[in-house]
């Protein structure tokens, strides 16, 4: 089958697809991975098509808008700044999208483009599947990934996983009104789209582990929970030499990298690094990421992209802004996490990975100092508890095939035995 992927955000909203759409790839399906153009060459290097989305999710990061992120912690405020941000650009990539979709018989709908590929696939008469990264849908269980740690009750936590998709659903009503218009569709509200597919139990696969969050009991049928989808690293790619050197010559250091999330002050957050690592006798790798961080000196190494699965086993504990991607990347290589969380679903996973045991609990930006963040690298690299839950979790999570559920969806949909096309 022709299959596009449609998806958009940070690098971590991204990759997942790149593993799960070679997986696709090789059980003989034409892939496509429509996102930001600045993620082509992931999709060309896992041996998909692709398709480029206006937007650079970096340069909206940077903007003074998303510099604003960080001047709310949780809860009203921070939402209300992430929706004006998502906002930014919506139009222009609901008019990309129409061409990539024409081209396909199925598309797997990641949450943050759900609302419009919903309109695409009643327009041209196309099967979806939902491929989503978080758990999105109301659940009493845990409150919305988005809205903070803090459980409100099961009422509560419903009311607010309720309200976090109804905000999404207000990100796209002028675009999916627009493209209604455009596929000569008669009027429709998004709220009104998202509750006709739960009425129809549209089916939404989950790439995390139930290892990390066990399927919610009270949640709808057609809602799965089916294991991680895993970035693809061709296989023949190795370390940079600089970074093999770096490993042999001492013990396991920290890793330490933010990824696709900014921070207000470069230069202060890689000062409190170093010092708390320098602090509690550790050796460090820094990853400069989006935010900007580095060190100097025969203990810290400094580098760019690499890959996760190659050098987080290395290892002693890993640093991170708990995004979905990242948190899955330590989990799989067996290694503790001390989360910072920064912004989006990041407290959701830190919460998470904390409770598992396999970090000794998180350190926010916000609150970021010395103090603080040695003494949870010390907990974390010294502490063998950590280390041993890590690895014990991580050989299961290995055992896991997430991209499975997702081929037998796309062969039931080949043989005509799928759940119902678009309510219309």
């Amino acid at each position: 089958m022709r299959v596009a992927v449609l998806t958009a955000g940070s690098r971590g909203d991204v990759a997942p697809y790149t593993g799960l759409g070679h997986a696709l790839v090789r059980a003989g399906h034409e892939v496509t991975l429509v996102t930001h153009e600045r993620f082509a060459p992931l999709a060309s290097a896992a041996g998909l098509g692709f398709h480029g989305l206006p937007v650079d999710p970096r340069a909206v990061l940077e903007s003074a808008a998303g510099r604003g992120l960080h001047r709310s912690a949780t809860g009203a405020g921070k939402l209300a700044r992430m929706i004006a941000l998502a906002r930014h650009g919506v139009m222009d990539i609901a008019d990309a999208l129409v061409e990539p979709a024409r081209r396909a018989d199925v598309l797997l709908l990641s949450a943050v483009l759900a609302p419009l590929g919903h309109v695409l696939a009643e327009g041209l008469g196309l099967h979806t599947l939902g491929v989503y990264l978080q758990p999105l849908a109301p659940t009493g269980e845990f409150a919305a990934p988005v809205a903070g740690t803090r459980s409100w009750g099961r009422t509560g936590n419903r009311i607010s996983g309720r309200m976090v998709n109804a905000a999404l659903d207000a990100i796209f009503v002028e675009a999916a009104r627009t493209l209604r218009t455009r596929l000569g569709l008669p009027r429709g509200g998004v709220r009104a789209t998202r509750h006709a597919r739960e009425r129809h139990e549209w089916p939404i696969l989950h790439g995390f582990s139930p290892l990390v969050v066990p399927r919610p009991r009270d949640w709808r049928p057609g809602l799965e929970v089916c294991g991680y989808w895993w970035p693809h690293d061709p296989l023949q790619e190795q370390l940079p030499t600089p970074l093999r050197d770096f490993l042999a010559a001492g013990p396991p250091p920290v890793f330490v990298g933010l990824g696709s999330a900014t921070v207000p002050d470069p230069e202060r957050t890689s000062a409190v690094v170093v010092a708390a690592l320098r602090a509690a006798g550790l050796r460090g790798l820094i990853q400069r990421g989006w935010a900007g961080l580095h060190a100097e000196g025969d203990d810290m190494l400094t580098v760019d992209e690499v890959p996760h699965a190659l050098v987080f086993p290395h290892a002693a504990a890993v640093v991170h802004h708990a995004g979905a991607g990242t948190t899955a990347a330590a989990l799989r290589a067996g290694v503790p996490s001390v989360p910072l969380p920064v912004q989006f679903d990041a407290a959701f996973w830190a919460n998470r990975l904390t409770a598992l045991g396999v970090a000794p609990g998180a350190v926010p930006l916000r609150r970021l100092g010395v103090d603080a963040l040695a003494s949870a690298l010390i907990q974390a690299s010294r502490v063998a508890g950590y280390r041993d839950r890590a690895q014990r979790l991580g050989a299961r999570i290995r055992a896991e095939n997430g991209a499975a559920a997702v081929h037998a969806r796309l062969e039931r949909f080949a043989q005509g035995a799928s759940a119902p096309r678009e309510a219309r």
